[in-house]
């Protein structure tokens, strides 16, 4: 009498169903990635025909209501008050890489004139290099201009 299994065991494995899972963690992420916003401030730059190249790791934000808001690198914009802000920025420039030292000032274009030149002097005085961000202008609009 022989003890023999009925059916003999396969020593490969099937692959299919664990690529089917794969590709749906795929997509899953693809889409939720196209909802992470870069920032969670609400700033309409004024519009520009010329724009630069630079990316600078510092930004500065400056909200309808002149509310500061300062940043480094990869991190998330904190509120800041005025008297703080110029230590901040003087560190993040001590941090920063060679040709990634300037400071970008992002303000709303409902903020008075007068508080952007407040931030920009301050940068001056201190000898931080500062650069004002815009958004690109319209083809229709710099027509009409």
């Amino acid at each position: 009498m022989s003890l023999r299994r009925p059916h003999d065991m396969m020593a490969t494995f099937s692959m299919a169903s664990m690529t089917d899972i794969i590709f749906l963690l795929l997509i899953f992420f693809m889409i939720t990635s196209t909802f992470v916003f870069p920032t969670a401030l609400e700033v309409n730059l004024p519009q520009s025909t010329v724009q630069t190249a630079l990316k600078p790791s510092t930004r500065v934000f400056i909200d309808r209501e002149r509310n500061l808001y300062a940043s480094f690198g990869a991190e998330e914009p904190q509120p800041m008050q005025q008297d703080a802000l110029l230590a901040f920025l003087q560190l993040a420039q001590q941090q920063a890489a060679p040709g990634e030292d300037f400071i970008a000032i992002y303000a709303d274009e409902d903020v008075p004139y007068g508080a952007i030149v407040e931030v920009l002097d301050m940068g001056a005085k201190n000898n931080l290099k500062m650069v004002l961000a815009t958004r690109p202008t319209t083809k229709q609009k710099a027509t009409k201009q």
